[in-house]
């Protein structure tokens, strides 16, 4: 397993250079950029400023692993689906130009006038699209556990079980949902042939960690676990360190 890092908080406000040589000095192989912070890799770049992306990355010797947008895709509205299906593809070929093997994307709820069904294979359909398009550059398609009652891993494995192109995978969001029902290991064996990606939040806190990571470890994943913190801190660079020892303590 690679341990990266999400900027969802913790490198929110870093540029490339700093991103880069923070992850460097605590031992952070690879970065997920979350749109709208303050690197500003987006779609608007020009072809220059991509290379340039590309080059800071591959010279600074942290990867690139993956851009997290916020694209969704369970409206009722089908104009509001389509535009975000034509979103994502700005995004895979922004993922393509910067060296990103994948872009995020995420289900983030269900229409309460349509049914859940109807709603879980509109999403499925919209993977299907866009993994086709990303077939072409390369670029993987990364569906983030998320949502009021989309995080739930039985309404994940539907929409899977709709997507028939081996360019989507799952990322795996540890979610107090992962725990529902029969609890974490049944709800991981629903999914575990589709995780592509990890998203791993507080260490330190309640959730199963040592239960995930053998899991883990059982279905032979040897991808990217990455740190997503919501919670600030004033020594990111001391915080980080620590999460790397307790990674090492799970993932090993």
């Amino acid at each position: 397993m690679q341990l990266g890092l999400v900027t969802y908080m913790w490198g929110a406000t870093w540029d490339i250079p700093t991103l880069i040589k923070n992850c460097k000095v605590t031992g952070f192989e690879g970065v997920e950029l979350r749109t709208e912070h303050k690197h500003n890799v987006e779609i608007s770049l020009s072809s220059e400023e991509r290379q340039k992306v590309a080059n800071q990355f591959k010279e600074g010797g942290v990867k690139l692993m993956g851009l997290g947008t916020t694209c969704e895709f369970h409206s009722p509205d089908p104009a509001v689906v389509r535009k975000n299906i034509e979103l994502a593809k700005e995004w895979v070929k922004l993922a393509h130009d910067v060296g990103a093997s994948g872009i995020k994307v995420r289900p983030n709820g269900l229409p309460k006038e349509v049914p859940i069904d109807r709603t879980l294979e509109q999403i499925g359909r919209s993977l299907n699209e866009i993994a086709a398009f990303g077939e072409g550059y390369g670029v993987q398609i990364r569906l983030e556990v998320h949502g009021k009652g989309t995080s739930e891993l039985p309404r994940i494995k539907s929409i899977m079980d709709v997507v028939n192109h081996k360019g989507v995978v799952v990322c795996w969001n540890c979610n107090e949902t992962d725990l529902a029902g029969d609890g974490l290991e049944k709800n991981f064996r629903l999914v575990q042939n589709r995780i592509g990606t990890v998203h791993i939040h507080e260490l330190i806190s309640n959730y199963p960690w040592k239960e995930l990571f053998r899991l883990l470890r059982q279905s032979k994943f040897d991808g990217w676990t990455l740190l997503e913190e919501s919670a600030m801190t004033s020594d990111p660079i001391r915080v980080m360190k620590y999460y790397r020892m307790v990674w090492e303590s799970f993932a090993r």
